[in-house]
């Protein structure tokens, strides 16, 4: 489970490098667009790459942040719970700062300095999966066999 554990950790801070990789996409898309001579207001869709950052910014993240959290539970390790918990609140507020952003663009901001955090605690987490891990005693050797 402490495997387990560690993995949803690790993706979850690969998945905050994928939201960057995204946003940038969308965004350089529409300056490319509109440099074309596209218009963008309130009828435009998204393009690929900011559905896809909705995508797993709304879907696949937080999905995974519970499943760390459930996780947790039951992998056993030290404080493994608190930076779970921990990880799946900064990763909801994100969400928050995301809906709230559309309506106040400077809260963008947050929501980016807040990427920054989700990766941070899924990092601690993943830390704390692989400290547990050299807690575990090794098995001892089996006796030589006399010959």
């Amino acid at each position: 489970m402490r495997a387990v554990y560690r993995v949803l950790a690790m993706l979850i801070a690969i998945g905050v490098v994928v939201q960057a990789a995204t946003v940038a996409w969308g965004w350089f898309a529409v300056l490319h667009d509109t440099d074309s001579g596209a218009v963008y207001d309130k009828n435009s869709g998204d393009n690929a790459g900011q559905a896809m950052h909705s995508v797993v910014g709304m879907m696949v993240l937080p999905t995974i942040a519970v499943l760390l959290l459930i996780v947790a539970f039951f992998a056993r390790i030290p404080g493994g719970v608190k930076w779970a918990a921990i990880t799946l609140g900064v990763t909801v507020l994100q969400v928050l700062l995301a809906e709230l952003a559309t309506g106040a663009p400077v809260v963008g901001a947050l929501h980016g300095i807040n990427a920054f955090v989700i990766a941070f605690a899924a990092s601690l987490a993943m830390r704390q999966a692989r400290l547990a891990g050299k807690d575990t005693p090794a098995e001892p050797a089996a006796p030589a066999a006399a010959g």
